[in-house]
């Protein structure tokens, strides 16, 4: 059941609650993680408990909910022994989940729609060695765009309401996920990650985000995986360079040890920030890494004092 509403005027008009991290969220409630597909493992052994933790960042108040595919790739399947039809039935799966625990919350509650975003995680992901947090890849544009082009296309046939491009660390891969998606008609939202303004690999955001505005196949453009202290900064640059509504959804304040593979600091996602994030101008606004269904909760409750 797709939603009555376009997503697209959602992220329009806005404020709307996005979900947190679903991939920390399962490992939090038992799942082990830790390989190298992350949480598109429970595809393939438990994909009730995928439904279940979408389910509970929308009984927190998540209208939106980002499918298990960040980690999910044809190369990363095949590692496992699994074939490319394999793989393309796991990825599908991914939407078919997120959509039914949407649908399960819109029949239950009747207030209103719940949409579904296919996530497609960058290339460092699927290396599970911490290369999305400094997009190192050593692979041209070129090389990128092709590798990028047929998950787009799976996800993007599962039926979403749109494409969630996400984490991206360099200008490199950008581009190279604006070369993939042109002329597809694949709706789209891109954000990058970032650290201290810029992005991981050190370049200028504002770059990214103009080539998302060069793009009709991104939608929305945004940050995901920093700092909440990134994100006001990261929302002015984009505004400098675009109209495209705004998605912000930074971690919960720890940063993630790449080699140790583990996260560091203290866990203090501000929710009083939020009001300022949509005050500059966000229209989808969630979480993370290591962001909860309490935190989407303090979230939803921040937004709706501000529209007050």
């Amino acid at each position: 059941m797709q939603a009555t509403r376009p997503l697209d005027d959602a992220l329009s008009e806005g404020p709307v609650v996005l979900d947190g991290g679903l991939g920390t969220l399962l490992e939090s409630h038992g799942h082990d993680v830790s390989g190298t597909l992350w949480s598109a493992r429970l595809l393939i052994d438990e994909p009730e408990s995928i439904v279940a933790a979408h389910r509970e960042f929308f009984d927190a108040g998540a209208r939106v909910a980002i499918s298990a595919s960040y980690q999910a790739s044809f190369d990363g399947f095949e590692k496992i022994g699994l074939h490319r039809a394999d793989a393309v039935r796991l990825m599908r799966l991914s939407v078919e989940l997120a959509r039914r625990a949407a649908d399960e919350a819109t029949a239950r509650t009747g207030d209103g729609d719940r949409w579904v975003a296919a996530s497609v995680g960058p290339y460092g992901a699927t290396l599970a060695d911490g290369s999305e947090y400094r997009g190192d890849y050593g692979k041209t544009v070129g090389e990128l765009a092709a590798w990028h082009r047929p998950r787009l296309d799976v996800l993007a046939d599962a039926g979403p309401d749109i494409l969630a491009i996400e984490t991206i660390p360099a200008l490199a891969e950008v581009e190279a996920i604006a070369r993939a998606l042109e002329g597809s008609g694949h709706a789209a939202w891109l954000s990058v990650t970032t650290a201290l303004g810029a992005l991981r690999a050190g370049e200028p955001v504002r770059e990214a985000f103009q080539i998302a505005e060069d793009t009709d196949e991104i939608v929305a453009v945004g940050v995901n995986c920093c700092s909440p202290s990134d994100v006001v900064g990261a929302i002015q640059t984009a505004r400098q360079v675009t109209d495209k509504p705004i998605v912000v959804y930074p971690n919960s304040g720890e940063e993630w040890d790449g080699k140790n593979h583990r996260w560091m600091g203290d866990k203090a996602f501000p929710s009083e920030l939020v009001g300022q994030w949509a005050q500059a101008g966000a229209t989808v606004i969630g979480g993370c890494c290591r962001v909860g269904s309490r935190e989407i909760a303090a979230i939803g409750q921040a937004l709706a004092t501000h529209r007050s």
